[in-house]
C-alpha cells in the first residue's frame, strides 16, 4: 500500500448476496438505501459489477443525476453505450472481422470494405427507446443484463415522473426474463414514496433494503497505515469510530481526515477532526451554501442546527422577527424546507424531523452566533426539540 488513497475494502460476499436475491426473485427489483457518499456508487461500481460478471450478467450502470431533468435519457444513454461495447469492437482488426467486404480483387490482391457497423435505427420516444434498448442488450450479449440506476429518487422530482416510473416499472417487468435491476437512492422519504407507499408506483414491485455503511475494517486499514507512515505513533480506533459515526459514515471524508491528521502528525482524533473542520476551503464553501439561501431559509437552517422543530409555534414567532421574513406562516416554512430539501441541504428524518445533510456543515451553522441565540427557541419547546436521527447500521 503506498497512500491513504490506495485503502479499499471489498465486499464480495454482499454483492453476491444482492445478486443471488435477483436470481431468487426474477422481476423484483432491489432498492439500496443510504445518504449520500456514504459509499454506494463505489460499491456498485468495484463490488457489484465485478461479482455480476463473475455470475454471467452484462453490468450496465447510469447515474441518474448526469441528467436529472430527463432521467428516461439517462438511462437509454448507458444501454446505447453498452450496444455499442457491444456490438462495435474496439480494435482495427475486430473491426475489420465484422465488416462487410464488398469487393475482393483478383487472388486478394486488392480489398474493399464497406462501411464500419452501425446500429440500427432505434425508436425516438425515450419509453420505446428504453424497452428497444433493453432487449437488443440483452439479445446482443446472449447474457442477463444488471441494470444498476444510481440516484432512482431523480425519476420521481421530474414534471413527468409518474409516466417515466411507469414506464420504468413496464419495461422490467416485460423484460423480466433477461433484465434484472438494483437501484440506490439518498431520500428515505423519496424511495418509500415510490416503493413502498400505498398507492406508489412501484407498490410492491421494489424490494427496499438498508444499504450497510463500511464497518471497523475500513477504520483498521486507515490506523495501520498511519501507525506506517509514523512510526511510534497510533491512532484511537475508538476514537476513529466516533468520529466515522458523527460525520455520517462518509469513508472519502474519513480518509481525508486522517490524511490532514497524518500531514501534521496528529494523531489525536478530536483534536483533528477539531483542525480540520476550521480548513479555509471548507468554511469558505459552507459560507457560500449558507449566503446563496434567502433569508427565511438560513434562519431555518440555524433553528434546525439547534434543535429547534422548523414548524413549532416558538420557532415560527421567531423567524417572523428576522429581517427580510415577515410573518412565517407553515405555508411559507415548509416551501423553504421543501425548497432546502431538493437543493440537497436538508433531509428528511425518520418521523415528519429534518436535518442538515452534511454533518459538519451542521456544525459551523450551529456554531454560527447568530445560531447559538436561536438556541432558546430550541429550549421553549423541549418536548418537541430534535428531530429523531437518521438510524444507521452500528459499525461492526
Amino acid at each position: 500500500m503506498k497512500s491513504f488513497d490506495d485503502i479499499r475494502v471489498a465486499r464480495p460476499a454482499l454483492a453476491k448476496s444482492y445478486l443471488e436475491l435477483l436470481v431468487a426473485q426474477p422481476g423484483r427489483p432491489i432498492a439500496l438505501f443510504a445518504p449520500r457518499r456514504v459509499g454506494k456508487t463505489f460499491f456498485l461500481d468495484h463490488d457489484l459489477t465485478p461479482q455480476a460478471r463473475k455470475l454471467g450478467f452484462v453490468p450496465v450502470y447510469a447515474d441518474l443525476w448526469l441528467y436529472r431533468n430527463a432521467p428516461l435519457e439517462a438511462i437509454n444513454h448507458a444501454l446505447e453505450e453498452a450496444l455499442d461495447d457491444l456490438s462495435i469492437p474496439t480494435s482495427r482488426l475486430g473491426q475489420i472481422a465484422r465488416t462487410k467486404v464488398n469487393r475482393l480483387g483478383a487472388l486478394g490482391a486488392s480489398l474493399d470494405l464497406g462501411d464500419s457497423p452501425r446500429r440500427r435505427q432505434l425508436p425516438q420516444e425515450p419509453a420505446l427507446r428504453l424497452d428497444t434498448l433493453v432487449a437488443r442488450v440483452a439479445g446482443q450479449a446472449k447474457s442477463r443484463l444488471l441494470l444498476m440506476l444510481d440516484e432512482i429518487q431523480a425519476l420521481g422530482e421530474q414534471a413527468q415522473s409518474a409516466s417515466a416510473i411507469a414506464t420504468l416499472r413496464a419495461v422490467l417487468h416485460k423484460r423480466a426474463q433477461f433484465v434484472s435491476a438494483v437501484f440506490t437512492g439518498s431520500s428515505q422519504d423519496a424511495l418509500a414514496a415510490m416503493t413502498v407507499a400505498a398507492g406508489g408506483p412501484m407498490y410492491q414491485f421494489v424490494q427496499l433494503l438498508d444499504f450497510p455503511v463500511l464497518g471497523m475494517e475500513y477504520l483498521n486499514a486507515l490506523a495501520q497505515h498511519f501507525a506506517h507512515v509514523h512510526a511510534g505513533k497510533e491512532l484511537d480506533v475508538d476514537a476513529l469510530a466516533r468520529a466515522f459515526r458523527h460525520i455520517g459514515y462518509k469513508p472519502a471524508l474519513m480518509r481525508d481526515l486522517v490524511k490532514a491528521m497524518s500531514a501534521e502528525g496528529i494523531n489525536d482524533v478530536d483534536q483533528g477532526l477539531s483542525r480540520f473542520t476550521r480548513q479555509d476551503h471548507l468554511i469558505a464553501g459552507w459560507r457560500a451554501v449558507l449566503e446563496g439561501q434567502g433569508p427565511l431559509e438560513r434562519a431555518l437552517l440555524q433553528c434546525i442546527s439547534q434543535g429547534a422543530p422548523p414548524m413549532g409555534k416558538a420557532t415560527l414567532e421567531a423567524l417572523s422577527k428576522v429581517a427580510g421574513v415577515g410573518i412565517a406562516t407553515l405555508a411559507k416554512v415548509r416551501s423553504a424546507l421543501e425548497r432546502l430539501r431538493r437543493a440537497g441541504v436538508l433531509a428528511r428524518a425518520p418521523g415528519s424531523g429534518y436535518l442538515i445533510e452534511d454533518p459538519l456543515f451542521a456544525d459551523y451553522v450551529a456554531g454560527l452566533p447568530e445560531a447559538k441565540r436561536s438556541n432558546r427557541i430550541a429550549t421553549s419547546s423541549p418536548a418537541k426539540a430534535a428531530p429523531t436521527p437518521r438510524r444507521l447500521p452500528r459499525i461492526r
